[in-house]
């Protein structure tokens, strides 16, 4: 049974016996190994994807909605899988629009304690369902070739920021990351410059370059094709 906020709190401060923590610990190292496990040998199938961030709150009226759906009937266009976090809103829009395309449309869903569920226009063999967010965020990481990420909340910003530090510590390639969204970024960025580079001097110049910030879904994916251009690479490598 999932626990409540208070219980939680009181269980993190809770005095436990070594056989207690030996116990618990071994269970979760061997959960964790098995969603590492079937999320390896799923998509490791896949072939040359990218992945589609966003808010699960986004409505489909919304323009970003609809600009999420062009993008991943885009990129199928253009031979590549589409990876969301397998929720509704901008998710559901990149599936959606990955399904409308016939390109291979991928979701790796979470499980919350207000469950969200998977949206349906992931294809069937290609839904993996995680309880961990770390073990989410490897298989995000290790087998999108991109990542286009429109107006989300914290959780978008936590995969935006994992794949820029990723990148820019060498820990991953150099993989296109385009945000999508003029308006909704802009303030963020210019935060970055003026006081994270200006002021405080916490990141280097040359870090802006590790992404692009676009207003349509054809210049979003543009940029990811033309990236791949220069290696004189197509998604069939």
């Amino acid at each position: 049974m999932m626990m409540n906020e208070n219980e939680m709190i009181r269980d993190a401060f809770k005095h436990k016996s070594w056989n207690e923590i030996k116990t618990e610990n071994s269970w979760q190292i061997f959960k964790v190994v098995a969603e590492f496990v079937e999320g390896f040998e799923q998509l490791a199938r896949i072939g040359p994807s990218v992945a589609v961030f966003g808010s699960a709150r986004t409505k489909p009226e919304n323009k970003y909605y609809q600009m999420a759906e062009e993008i991943g009937f885009l990129l199928t266009q253009l031979g590549y899988g589409v990876i969301t976090g397998g929720g509704p809103g901008i998710m559901e829009a990149a599936n959606k629009g990955a399904q409308r395309g016939r390109g291979k449309s991928i979701g790796i869903n979470i499980t919350l304690p207000h469950e969200q569920a998977a949206n349906p226009f992931i294809d069937p063999d290609k839904l993996i369902s995680f309880e961990y967010f770390f073990a989410r965020k490897t298989m995000f990481m290790r087998y999108a070739q991109g990542f286009i990420v429109l107006p989300g909340g914290f959780g978008t910003f936590d995969e935006l920021f994992e794949a820029l530090t990723l990148i820019q510590t060498g820990k991953i390639g150099r993989f296109p990351i385009v945000l999508v969204g003029v308006n909704y970024w802009s303030g963020l960025i210019t935060w970055i410059k003026e006081v994270m580079h200006a002021e405080e001097h916490n990141v280097s110049i040359t870090d802006f370059d590790l992404f692009h910030l676009v207003d349509t879904a054809d210049e979003a994916v543009k940029l990811i094709d033309r990236f791949y251009g220069q290696f004189l690479l197509s998604p069939n490598f």
